[in-house]
């Protein structure tokens, strides 16, 4: 039996994560996270606003590498990967920013596509505790992306990248057509099965789990406790919000927009029930790296 501890640097819209797994390498893998470290370097705000990452982001997000970085070598990580989302994808300095983390770093940055994290999300193998003979549908809320994938007979059916995120919505960018082309697709897929289960994930949907039902590792929630939540929520201020619930500035805002979006899901689909694992992109990568590991067919983009 062998112990790895493989890592995972997640550069989204709204935050940059890293995920440092131990696992237990026999038959099956067991996974335990290690540590989960995050900074709210916000380049959705960026991006989505003058198509660029800043100076000063830049700056930030060099700082968080180098840590990262540090903190990799401390906990003696053998791979890694490091992958950017939405906002990376729509900066038109990107090849730029890329370059300069390398050179400043020596973290090789790698865009992926809406579909790339749907299938980090499917690497989580939710579907082995999903019931054959009921249909789900995963919905991963980003700051600048929402990713769908819809599950039945067992197998994925379909899969879908949305420009709606909670920074996004921050800064009114989300056109009445994107809000159409959500529900068109959500009807489209909903015509011949019932409604679905909604598995939900994202930071925000885990804060919103944790406010209803406490620090359970897995739990459902029900449409109406959402809508209630984000009632009371957006009668709040930032600050009450903060303090009423201990959130982090970044999370107060952006889990106002979250909430709209995972309303808007469950009331077009009819769905009353939505279950948080707990899990994301980063434990996606991580199983992913390791499937790769086994195979030895392994070529890490960072080392």
């Amino acid at each position: 039996m062998e112990l790895l501890k493989f890592a995972a640097i997640d550069i989204g819209s709204n935050a940059v994560r890293l995920l440092i797994s131990t696992i237990i390498d026999r038959e099956p893998a067991y996974f335990k996270k290690a540590s989960l470290v995050r900074v709210p370097v916000r380049l959705g705000m960026d991006a989505f606003n003058t198509g660029r990452i800043s100076d000063g982001n830049l700056r930030r997000l060099t700082d968080a590498m180098n840590a990262y970085q540090h903190l990799i070598k401390a906990h003696g990580v053998s791979h890694y990967q490091a992958f950017a989302t939405s906002a990376m994808r729509e900066a038109e300095n990107k090849q730029e920013v890329i370059e300069h983390i390398l050179v400043n770093t020596g973290v090789q940055i790698q865009i992926i596509d809406g579909l790339v994290e749907a299938e980090l999300l499917f690497a989580n193998r939710l579907t082995q505790k999903l019931e054959p003979e009921k249909s789900y549908l995963y919905v991963d809320v980003g700051g600048g992306s929402t990713e769908m994938t819809l599950f039945y007979d067992g197998k994925s059916q379909a899969s879908k990248s949305f420009k709606i995120g909670t920074v996004r919505l921050l800064n009114n960018q989300v056109s009445d057509e994107k809000w159409s082309e959500m529900r068109d697709w959500l009807e489209k897929i909903n015509q011949d099965i019932d409604p679905p289960i909604i598995i939900g994930t994202g930071g925000n949907i885990n804060k919103i789990a944790k406010i209803i039902h406490g620090k359970k590792s897995e739990k459902n929630i029900h449409y109406r406790e959402i809508k209630d939540l984000y009632k009371e929520l957006s009668a709040m201020s930032i600050e009450e919000r903060m303090s009423t619930y201990s959130m982090r500035s970044d999370r107060a805002d952006v889990i106002i927009p979250a909430s709209q979006i995972f309303i808007n899901v469950m009331s077009t689909i009819r769905s009353k029930k939505l279950f948080v694992p707990k899990v994301g992109m980063s434990d996606g990568m991580i199983r992913l790296m390791y499937k790769h590991y086994k195979k030895e067919a392994f070529v890490p983009i960072s080392r």
